[in-house]
Formats: C-alpha cells, structure tokens, sequence
C-alpha cells in the first residue's frame, strides 16, 4: 500500500496542508452576504429571467 501511495504525484503535499481559518461556516455566510451586498444576486436574477424567456423565444413547438 505504501507503494502505491508514494507513486502517487503530491499525495503528501494534499495530507500536509494546514487550514488557515476552519470556520466554514462563517466563510459561507460572509460570501453569501458579499453576493447580496455586491449585487450579484440582481445579476443572477436577470439572467435567468432573460435566459427562461430566450429559451421560450428558441424553442419550437414545445
């Protein structure tokens, strides 16, 4: 097994990592906000909007 392992390119560099700040859910709840805050969230809404009625204006006899 340990052959195997050690064949593998940067396996040991994958298991050496340290993680800075563990707090994922904090991390998520802080990008969420930056997407309400930035106006993404509009950008998002708009082009599904535009896309669902461009879709509609594409499709033939569905």
């Amino acid at each position: 097994m340990d052959v195997l392992l050690s064949q593998i390119p940067g396996f040991g560099t994958i298991l050496a990592q340290t993680i800075r700040d563990p707090d994922v859910l904090g991390q998520m709840e802080a990008a969420f906000k930056n997407f309400i805050e930035s106006g993404q969230v509009w950008a998002l809404l708009i082009g599904l909007f535009l896309g669902y009625t461009f879709r509609g204006f594409t499709s033939y006899g569905r």
